[in-house]
């Protein structure tokens, strides 16, 4: 096992070539691989990207595909070259986004589709028989990482945006509010029921008021515990109809 903290030294590129590998599968890594790495293994280095590329390249493809409310994702199998997710792409299958999956969801079956695809698209190479498509100049969008100010939940959003970004960033790192000065993270939702002044409970139920519509939430987890439903949550604490989040 081997954890070099940067690829851009000799040393590392030694290291990289004495394997002498025929590919290298790349995931969610955190290094940029030089050329020189890259032009090391016989076939290349193949990227796992977990969208359907050229939309949303870079570091949260899935968080980013549920907060824009997409309604399908999927996996593209790209050689990689020197450029942000820029690689021809090899192979892609379509995922559909049900209306309140979340992002660990969604990331469960991304992997589970990946990983089959991956085993594809070197077979094809070891046979030399892959075709590579390049990307698109259309339809590119970007996938920053999630920032910190990016978590609070804002409740005077219409519903669908409130639902969209408690379900995107699911189970991490999980959007918030606060009630009673302690922090919650709501991790599922649904569409909930009436309408009035946001931030506010509608009922006894955690359904919230939205600057349009309303947001039931269906698991949170309070700082320092566990996830739990809403029901049990609700247990502890309670949020009678009228009650004000921040």
């Amino acid at each position: 096992m081997l954890t070099p903290t940067t690829l851009k030294t000799a040393e590392a590129e030694a290291a990289f070539r004495a394997h002498s590998a025929d590919a290298a599968v790349v995931v969610a890594y955190g290094l940029i691989l030089p050329k020189a790495i890259l032009e090391a293994p016989r076939l290349g280095c193949f990227n796992v990207h977990a969208s359907l590329l050229p939309r949303w390249r870079g570091a949260a493809p899935i968080n980013r595909a549920i907060m824009a409310g997409d309604a399908e994702s999927g996996v593209t199998i790209m050689q990689m070259d020197e450029g942000l997710d820029t690689g021809a792409m090899a192979m892609a299958e379509r995922v559909a986004i049900g209306s309140d999956m979340t992002a660990g969801d969604l990331h469960d079956a991304l992997a589970r589709l990946g990983a089959d695809l991956m085993l594809s698209a070197i077979a094809a190479a070891e046979r030399g028989s892959l075709s590579l498509t390049p990307q698109p100049a259309a339809g590119v969008t970007y996938a920053a990482k999630i920032g910190k100010d990016e978590t609070r939940i804002d409740w005077t959003k219409p519903w669908r945006d409130v639902h969209n970004h408690i379900r995107g960033l699911s189970p991490y790192p999980g959007a918030w509010f606060e009630i009673g000065g302690v922090r919650v993270k709501a991790l599922r939702s649904t569409k909930g029921e009436g309408k009035g002044v946001p931030c506010t409970a509608l009922d006894g139920s955690l359904t919230i008021a939205c600057g349009d519509g309303a947001v039931r939430l269906t698991q949170v987890q309070r700082a320092g515990r566990q996830p739990m439903a809403a029901e049990e949550f609700l247990r502890g604490t309670k949020v009678e109809p009228g009650a004000r989040l921040a």
